[in-house]
């Protein structure tokens, strides 16, 4: 039985985060051994991993390198690496500016931290950043995989593509989540071009029909139109557009309520946003919800007003329920959503967003029609367990 790691930085609510726990939860846990190794052993998925996934317990140096709490003093080497953390966090931020975090694994967290213990066939770090470099740096095993979640290009604007590249060398593999994700990877580094490969993010379409039908969702009115977003609170999700657009509908009168179910660095930044363009009665911050299957069954629209994207996982479960999609026109959205047949692209502008929703509120033939082509095509792909199998095993 071959034993494999993933590491990851926490299973908070994110796509990649899912993404692992779908995974976990489709492997064959009889064919292998899986440890699961979280810089921060907490989140909102970590319920959803199988029993039979070892989720270990976070190395002492390694826990307060990412997180200090209370215990910290109880701990000679909690106490050293929580000061390492503050130190190396405030000079990287002062000196390196938007490389901090990447500045602060290459100047102290790589030469501070231990090995890991144990030695693995194969380990993986499932998300770009500290996950990937901890499994260069500090693990042994026979084959290393990294995983990039993201269009490279954006990476690479508040990261330094240099050091990727020496990641990379290291690497036997490097996955991405798209066919046009690998091919700007490829782009970036045509020397390392055999290193990257695709492999899709995986849904099983019988697991979210059934959470779809858990509980049943009060807050929607049925006197309005109800539009739905899922994603972290940040920058890259757009949220801001999606209060702009918001905005323009109200102006014409148009009865729409904006649902957004996530949390992040901007909430308080887009609560005002809201108030300030006095649509705040309009818009709903639902915060994490370990279970969104219901309210995007229950919705009239999913929409996804990002400014860029690796491949969506809620694009994904959206389609598996049937859902109509509006979706910005960012550089992978090519990759997963059929225009026309499956949703709506639009261009990443508040103005767009809105004349796209209003297009899909006003024309019933063309919302049934997109509606009917989602219902009778088959989105869930468990069977692509088969070239995960195959990269683990070659």
């Amino acid at each position: 039985m071959k034993k494999i790691l993933f590491v990851m930085p926490s299973l908070d609510s994110g796509g990649a985060e899912k993404s692992l726990v779908n995974l976990l939860n489709i492997i064959d846990l009889e064919k292998y051994r899986i440890d699961l190794l979280l810089l921060k052993k907490e989140g909102l998925f970590l319920q959803q991993v199988p029993k039979k996934v070892n989720i270990l317990d976070t190395p002492i140096e390694l826990k307060y390198a990412y997180k200090i709490d209370k215990k910290i003093f109880k701990s000679f080497l909690g106490f050293k690496s929580g000061i390492l953390r503050v130190i190396s966090t405030l000079i990287c931020k002062f000196i390196y500016k938007e490389h901090a975090r990447q500045q602060r694994w290459i100047k102290y967290y790589k030469n501070y931290l231990s090995e890991l213990k144990g030695k693995y066939d194969v380990a993986v770090g499932f998300l770009e950043g500290d996950a990937s470099y901890y499994v260069i740096d500090k693990v042994v095993a026979d084959k290393k995989i990294l995983w990039i979640h993201n269009d490279f290009n954006e990476i690479k604007k508040s990261e330094n593509a240099g050091i990727y590249e020496e990641y990379f060398k290291k690497a036997d593999k490097v996955v991405s989540i798209s066919d046009r994700c690998v091919k700007i990877l490829k782009e970036n580094y045509p020397d390392l071009e055999n290193k990257f490969i695709y492999l899709p993010n995986l849904t099983s379409g019988k697991l979210l029909k059934k959470l779809s039908n858990q509980y049943e969702v009060t807050e929607f009115r049925d006197n309005q139109y109800n539009l739905l977003s899922i994603g972290r609170l940040t920058k890259q999700k757009g949220y801001d557009f999606a209060i702009d657009a918001l905005k323009i509908l109200k102006d014409k009168g148009i009865k729409v309520h904006w649902w957004i179910l996530g949390a992040g660095e901007l909430d308080k930044v887009l609560r005002k946003q809201a108030n300030d363009r006095e649509v705040d009665k309009f818009i709903t911050f639902l915060g994490l919800k370990e279970n969104p299957y219901p309210y995007i069954k229950k919705c009239d629209l999913l929409v996804q007003p990002s400014r860029w994207e690796g491949k969506s996982v809620v694009l994904d479960e959206a389609k598996i329920l049937g859902k109509p999609i509006l979706a910005t026109r960012y550089s992978t959205i090519e990759d997963q959503l059929l225009e026309g047949k499956e949703g709506l692209v639009v261009e990443i502008d508040p103005k767009a967003i809105a004349q796209g929703i209003n297009m899909l509120i006003n024309d019933k033939l063309l919302y049934r029609e997109i509606q009917s082509f989602l219902e009778s095509n088959k989105y869930d792909n468990e069977k692509e367990i088969i070239n995960y199998y195959k990269i683990f095993e070659n």
